[in-house]
C-alpha cells in the first residue's frame, strides 16, 4: 500500500485510496500531507508542555498546516515540505525553552530533506493513531474536524480576527490524537470540536461582517461581458477585495466561481462595476469550465481539481491553495495588499469569456438578512403557508448519486422552503421554485462557514416559537457532504443539539459501525434513502 486516505467522500469503492486520490493527489504528496500532520502534533505537544496560553504565531501555523492538507487544496510537494519545514522549526524553538520535554516521536523526530519526510511517512499516517479501529475513527472525526477549523481560523485570521481559545483548542487536539485515551474521552473530544466548530464559524461570520457589511438579498447574473476578465474560485474574501480594487478601471471584469458566488452578497463590493457575475457552477466542473473562460483564474483556497493543458498557463494559486507548475501569488506584506498584476497583464491580453448560460441566481440569505424578514416568515409559518424548512447545506461532488438532492430539493411540495450553504447549492439553486408570499424557496446563507448562519436562524425560529428543544421546530437536515469542512460543520450541528441529521449520499467511510451506531444512537444521523421516501418522511417531521 503506497498511501492511505479516507478524508473524503469519493474514496474508492467507499474503502480509502490507496494508489491514487480520487482528487488527484498522488502516493508523494499524500505522504507529505501526513508528516505535515504528523509534525503538526509534535508543535502542538512542545506547545502543550508551555505554561499559559498558545501564542498566535503557533495557532496560526498550526491552521495554515491542517489547511495544507484539506481535499484539494494544496498538491504542491515543495510547498508542503517547506511548510513541514516551518512546523519543525517552530517546535523545536518551543521544545528549546522546555524544561521537561514531549516523550512522544512526534515531538523527538528530526528531518529537512523530501526523501526524510517521505520516510517518516509509514509512522504519520491516520491508521497510525490507534491499533483499536474504533478508537481510530474517533480521532479521525477529531482530526478532520480539526482541519475544516483550520480553514475557517485561517480565513478569519487573514482579516485580523483571532481567537486564542481556538488555537489552544488545536493543541489539545492535536496532542490527543498522540495519546491512548478511552472511547469515552474521544467521544469528548469529537463533542468539543463540534463547539469549538461553532465559535470558529461565529469568528469569521464577524470577520467578514464587520468587513463587508452583512449579506443582502441580491440577484447575480451568469451570462457574461464584452470585456476580458478574471475569475476567482475559492472562499477567501479578502483575496476578492485586493483583486476588485487592482481590477477597478483597468477594462478587465471580475466573474466568481463556485464558494466565491457570495461575494456578489456583500455591500462593500456591490461599488464595483466591473464585478459582473458568477461564472459556471460547483468545483468538480471546473475542468470543463475554466477551459471557456478564456481569462486568468485565481484558486484562493481549496476545490482544485487536476489542471488541464489547455488553460495550465492561465491559472494562478494563492495562500495556501497550490499546484504543481502554476503561478502562485505571494503573501500580502504587513498592512498591504497582495499583487495581482500578473494576472491583470495577462487578462488584457486574453479574449471576453464564452458563456456558459444566461439567467440569474438570488441570494444573500445571511441570518441577518432572514431575521430582517422574521415577521414575514413567522407569519408564513404560522398561517400554514411555510409548512417546513428543509436544510440542504454541505458540499457537492461528481458523483451521479448527487443527483438525488436535485430531485428532493424538485420533489419537496410548495409549501416547503430549502436553507442552503456551501456548494450543494448548486445542485439545486438555477431551478425555477419559485417563492411563498415573496419568500424564494431557497435561501441562500453564501459559503460553506456560512452554515453559521442557519444555526442562528434556527435558533432564532425556536426562540420566536417560544420552544424548548431545536428539534421542535418544523425543519429537517438533508446535509450533503464532501470534505473536512463539511465534517466541522456537521460537529457543530451535532453540539448545538440537532438531531435526525440525514447525511449522504454516503456515510463516511472513516466511521466504523460501531462509532456509526452511537452516532444513530445519540443522534439519530440516517443515511439518506430514495427520494420519495425521504421526502414524505421529512414531511412528516421524521
Amino acid at each position: 500500500m503506497s498511501m492511505y486516505c479516507d478524508q473524503c467522500q469519493e474514496s474508492v469503492h467507499g474503502s480509502g485510496c490507496t494508489v491514487r486520490g480520487v482528487c488527484g493527489k498522488d502516493d508523494m504528496t499524500a505522504k507529505l500531507q501526513d508528516v505535515l500532520v504528523y509534525a503538526a502534533e509534535g508543535l502542538a505537544l512542545a506547545a502543550e508542555k508551555q505554561p499559559g496560553s498558545v501564542s498566535r504565531k503557533v495557532g496560526q501555523l498550526i491552521s495554515e498546516s491542517l489547511f495544507v492538507t484539506v481535499t484539494n487544496t494544496n498538491f504542491d510537494e515543495d510547498a508542503i515540505v517547506e511548510q513541514i519545514r516551518k512546523t519543525l522549526a517552530l517546535r523545536d524553538e518551543l521544545k528549546a525553552a522546555l524544561t521537561v520535554q514531549p516523550e512522544q516521536d512526534a515531538a523527538s523526530w528530526s528531518g529537512s530533506s523530501k526523501d526524510e519526510f517521505l520516510a517518516k511517512a509509514a509512522l504519520a499516517g491516520i491508521e497510525s493513531l490507534s491499533e483499536n479501529e474504533d478508537l481510530q475513527s474517533l480521532k479521525s472525526l477529531v482530526l478532520y474536524g480539526i482541519k475544516g477549523l483550520a480553514a475557517y481560523t485561517d480565513h478569519a485570521a487573514v482579516l485580523g480576527y483571532h481567537d486564542d481559545d481556538i488555537y489552544l483548542f488545536y493543541v489539545k487536539a492535536l496532542a490527543a490524537l498522540t495519546k491512548e485515551l478511552s472511547a469515552d474521552e474521544l467521544t469528548a473530544l469529537v463533542l468539543e470540536t463540534g463547539g469549538v466548530a461553532v465559535k470558529a464559524m461565529a469568528l469569521l461570520d464577524k470577520a467578514n461582517t464587520e468587513s463587508y457589511g452583512h449579506p443582502e438579498i441580491t440577484t447575480v447574473k451568469t451570462g457574461v461581458g464584452k470585456n476580458p476578465g478574471i475569475l476567482i474560485s475559492g472562499h477567501d474574501l479578502r483575496d476578492m477585495e485586493d483583486l476588485l480594487k487592482q481590477t477597478d478601471g483597468t477594462g478587465v471584469d471580475v466573474y466568481t466561481h463556485c464558494e466565491m458566488l457570495p461575494a456578489h452578497y456583500y455591500p462593500a463590493f456591490k461599488k464595483y462595476s466591473h464585478f459582473v457575475g458568477n461564472y459556471g457552477s460547483a468545483w468538480w466542473a471546473q475542468d470543463r469550465e475554466f477551459d471557456s473562460f478564456n481569462g486568468p483564474i485565481l484558486m484562493t483556497t481549496n476545490c482544485i481539481v487536476p489542471v488541464r493543458e489547455s488553460y495550465r498557463n492561465r491559472m494562478f494559486t494563492t495562500g495556501m491553495a497550490g499546484y504543481p507548475g502554476l503561478k502562485h501569488i505571494a503573501a500580502r506584506p504587513e498592512g498591504g495588499q497582495k499583487d495581482f498584476s500578473a494576472l491583470v497583464a495577462l487578462a488584457k491580453t486574453c479574449q471576453a469569456p464564452k458563456e456558459l448560460e444566461n439567467g440569474q441566481i438570488v441570494g444573500g440569505f445571511a441570518h441577518n438578512q432572514v431575521i430582517a424578514l422574521a415577521d414575514k416568515v413567522v407569519a408564513a409559518v404560522r398561517s400554514g403557508a411555510i409548512k417546513r424548512f428543509v436544510v440542504m447545506a454541505g458540499c457537492d461532488g461528481r458523483h451521479n448519486s448527487r443527483q438525488y438532492y436535485t430531485d428532493v430539493a424538485a420533489a419537496l411540495p410548495d409549501n416547503t422552503v430549502i436553507l442552503t450553504a456551501g456548494c450543494a447549492k448548486y445542485r439545486y439553486n438555477k431551478l425555477e421554485l419559485g417563492d411563498i408570499g415573496g419568500i424564494p424557496r431557497v435561501l441562500d446563507a453564501g459559503q460553506c462557514n456560512d452554515s453559521y448562519s442557519l444555526a442562528v436562524i434556527a435558533l432564532k425560529l425556536k426562540e420566536v416559537f417560544g420552544l424548548d428543544d431545536i428539534n421542535d421546530l418544523p425543519i429537517s437536515f438533508d446535509i450533503a457532504w464532501y470534505e473536512q469542512k463539511a465534517v466541522t460543520v456537521l460537529l457543530a450541528l451535532l453540539y448545538l443539539g440537532v438531531k435526525g441529521i440525514r447525511l449522504g449520499p454516503t456515510l463516511p467511510e472513516f466511521l466504523t459501525p460501531n462509532v456509526a451506531a452511537v452516532l444513530v444512537e445519540k443522534f439519530g444521523i440516517k443515511p439518506i434513502g430514495t427520494v420519495a421516501a425521504d421526502v414524505e418522511a421529512m414531511m412528516a417531521g421524521a
